[in-house]
């Protein structure tokens, strides 16, 4: 399976994603060419050799009008000033209640001032399906700005339609978002993973004042996703890189067994002691692996049915399997262990539905990766009719099984045995 592997160890932002990403691909020029050619408003893309701790990678330069958004860390009391080599998706936005037809000077801690417009969520979509890009690239592009926007709009308390976005920001964000799009529909992975996100720690000066890192938008884009502040300070992961990440990611944990064709180094503007890079890793893995949670309880004094009813109930809430086991309990009574396999994010939700529908009094819980083999269902046609089979494969295995209700529906209408359309199934292989 053909695997991208993001390393966040130092954040995530989108210029950063992007130059990793532009490494992996055999013509660079190419992408930064189109790039430049997209007609986004006062534009310039370039990619930059940088070197952080002695690792050479690339630093994706982007321009509008020929200034570079830049950001202000604060820590020990006092303002540092960097180049800004995250986009910051909080920072360039600014919700007004009136229109904004108008210019508005701002501070961006540019050495000249500039003079900018505001762009709302639908200028934004429009900009994009304006671009000479697939159907699928804005299709992409546009489900990541949605993120960015909802995520400001909890923060800010307003509806999505009044958030606004400063020029400059928006231009710089909407290059490495469209960037980041065009890149994984090049190198088109089957599956993308990430680690666990580093989002630095401290504070960050931005349009609104001083914030927290994680920044608001940030922290919500984050959720659900394992990220951890760690010991630098100032801000590692941008809004725009953790909703790409979101968008992007099936799932985040370690580096799966791979072997590796090409490793990808995008470079931030600023010098850490530890190499301020996002690594991309891509691939082929045999299998997939995924996070899953195991929850579990012991029952000694429900009936048959009322444990029957509790397994309904936990397979319409999103369990992916359940199960019940006879187990010998405390004061040698016998017992039932359930058990009940999900996606993390569901636990707690699951947790309660077994607390609601079971006398238990406590839940085990156990956080753990399972492999899986990658699968797909198609339809084939038979003198009886058409018959659902589920495909799976890799690892050096393949598989088909029938769908039994399809199996049974059709034996059932036409008074022959299972395996008779089994075997006609077998020949259209």
């Amino acid at each position: 399976m053909k695997t991208l592997y993001l390393e966040c160890t130092m954040g995530a932002a989108g210029d950063m994603l992007t130059a990793a990403l532009l490494e992996l691909t055999e013509d660079r020029q190419a992408f930064i060419d189109k790039m430049n050619a997209l007609g986004l408003p006062g534009v310039t893309v370039a990619a930059e050799p940088a070197v952080k701790c002695g690792i050479t990678g690339t630093h994706m330069k982007v321009t509008v009008n020929g200034a570079e958004e830049e950001s202000e860390d604060v820590y020990d009391g006092h303002h540092h000033d960097h180049h800004h080599d995250h986009d910051h998706g909080h920072e360039p936005h600014h919700d007004h209640d009136h229109e904004h037809h108008h210019d508005h000077d701002h501070d961006h801690h540019h050495d000249h001032e500039h003079h900018h417009h505001h762009a709302s969520v639908a200028d934004i979509e429009a900009l994009i399906d304006g671009l000479k890009v697939s159907d699928k690239v804005k299709a992409d592009a546009k489900a990541v700005y949605a993120l960015i926007a909802d995520a400001e709009s909890r923060v800010h308390g307003r509806p999505v339609s009044e958030i606004h976005f400063h020029e400059v920001g928006t231009m710089d964000a909407a290059a490495d978002v469209i960037g980041v799009c065009l890149l994984m529909e090049q190198l088109a992975p089957e599956q993308v993973i990430a680690s666990p996100v580093q989002t630095g720690s401290g504070h960050v000066h931005c349009a609104h004042g001083i914030l927290p890192v994680p920044a608001p938008a940030t922290a919500l884009l984050l959720e659900g996703i394992p990220s951890y502040g760690g010991q630098v300070k100032g801000e590692l992961c941008t809004p725009t890189g953790a909703a790409l990440l979101r968008y992007f990611a099936s799932r985040f944990g370690d580096r799966p067994v791979m072997a590796t064709a090409a490793v990808g180094y995008g470079m931030g503007k600023k010098d850490f002691e530890q190499a301020n890079c996002l690594r991309a890793f891509l691939g082929e893995s045999e299998g997939q692996r995924e996070q899953i949670t195991k929850l579990e309880c012991n029952l000694d004094d429900m009936t048959g049915e009322e444990i029957g009813f509790a397994l309904e109930q936990l397979f319409k809430a999103g369990a992916r399997d359940a199960w019940t086991q006879a187990v010998g309990m405390k004061k040698s009574r016998p017992g039932v262990l359930l058990s009940v396999v999900c996606l993390p994010e569901d636990a707690d939700g699951l947790a309660a539905v077994m607390m609601k529908y079971t006398s238990t009094l406590g839940i085990r819980r156990q956080d753990l990766s399972r492999y899986t083999l990658r699968r797909g269902i198609e339809t084939v046609g038979t003198p009886y009719g058409e018959v659902r089979v589920k495909r799976a494969s890799g690892m050096g295995v393949e598989r088909a099984k029938p769908e039994y209700d399809d199996l049974a529906a059709l034996a059932e209408k036409h008074g022959v045995p299972l395996e008779t359309i089994r075997k006609e199934i077998r020949q259209g292989f």
